[in-house]
């Protein structure tokens, strides 16, 4: 019996999608299939901009040792990692606080959340030629990090010891412009990876943690901080951050709790941070609340 030509096209249909599946699975051990996130053929790409910190082969290790594969891309400066995440370059990124990636939301349009907490870390002073904030002549100049939120961050800090006095009493959104004329210092603003190379200078800097170390710097030579224990303090939760749509991932889940769960992995960060770090472990959903609140809060400081 002769086969209905509709009956034959259909066939001939299911053939051809066979063939091109076939060929799919046959080309470059797998084809355009992505390999499982977290093995070795795609592993979990972590931005940082401190992957030279010991800590951080210790982490690795112990991450590949349950079996997942991460590969850390270390950056110059704040401004890359949270583009290369929106960007999917990355999966995560760790190196900002909640303010940080509140104001970089809000600047680029994007959504990216936090997935779990590191730690707090306190903003410090350091001088090459003064031992305290009193002993810094008036009309000195003191350094600060030029980016959004450490720089309000840093004048908070300066405030606190009596170098300069904020419009207001200052908030966690303070400017150059805040800065009134009645203060003991002058204030200039660069990138955060040149303040440690700017104190040959001037009186005295505002140095993040990651570049205090590269500076030849412990945290005994600071000459004032603010408190990291503070409550108040919590929009400066370090984070681990990914985009929106991943915040619920199990494998990242598991690499956030290799961190705090592996003592070694936490030795190195707090001696990185000369032991000044306070230790957060907080869920994302928290996290994301203050993330949320903090964004609201920029928002409507504009």
């Amino acid at each position: 019996m002769k086969e209905h030509p509709m009956k034959r096209s259909l066939k001939l249909a299911a053939v051809a999608a066979t063939l091109a599946l076939g060929l799919t699975a046959c080309g470059s051990g797998g084809g355009d299939a992505e390999a499982e996130l977290g093995t070795p053929e795609n592993p979990v790409r972590i931005g940082t901009v401190s992957a030279g910190e010991p800590y951080w082969e210790t982490f690795k290790s112990a991450v590949e040792a349950e079996g997942i594969s991460v590969e850390l891309v270390n950056f110059t400066d704040y401004s890359q990692p949270n583009p290369a995440l929106s960007e999917g370059e990355i999966h995560l990124n760790q190196f900002q606080h909640i303010i940080f990636l509140a104001q970089y939301n809000e600047a680029s349009g994007e959504d990216l959340q936090a997935v779990g907490s590191t730690a707090t870390y306190p903003l410090a002073l350091y001088s090459n030629e003064f031992d305290s904030p009193e002993a810094i002549p008036d009309g000195e100049t003191v350094i600060v990090p030029n980016d959004e939120t450490n720089q309000a961050r840093a004048l908070l800090v300066l405030q606190s010891v009596g170098l300069i006095e904020l419009a207001d009493g200052g908030s966690p959104y303070s400017t150059l412009n805040d800065i009134e004329d009645s203060s003991r210092v002058k204030v200039e603003a660069v990138d955060a990876a040149l303040t440690a190379s700017s104190l040959v200078d001037v009186a005295a800097a505002i140095i993040n943690n990651d570049f205090v170390t590269d500076a030849g710097l412990t945290a005994e030579d600071a000459i004032a901080q603010d408190d990291p224990s503070d409550p108040s303090t919590q929009p400066y939760v370090n984070i681990w951050a990914t985009s929106a749509d991943q915040v619920d991932n199990p494998v990242f889940a598991q690499i956030i709790e290799i961190y705090h769960g592996n003592q070694e992995v936490i030795d190195g960060v707090l001696e990185s941070s000369g032991n000044t770090a306070e230790i957060v472990d907080l869920p994302a959903a928290d996290l994301n609340t203050t993330l949320a609140d903090v964004q609201t809060a920029y928002t409507e400081a504009q």
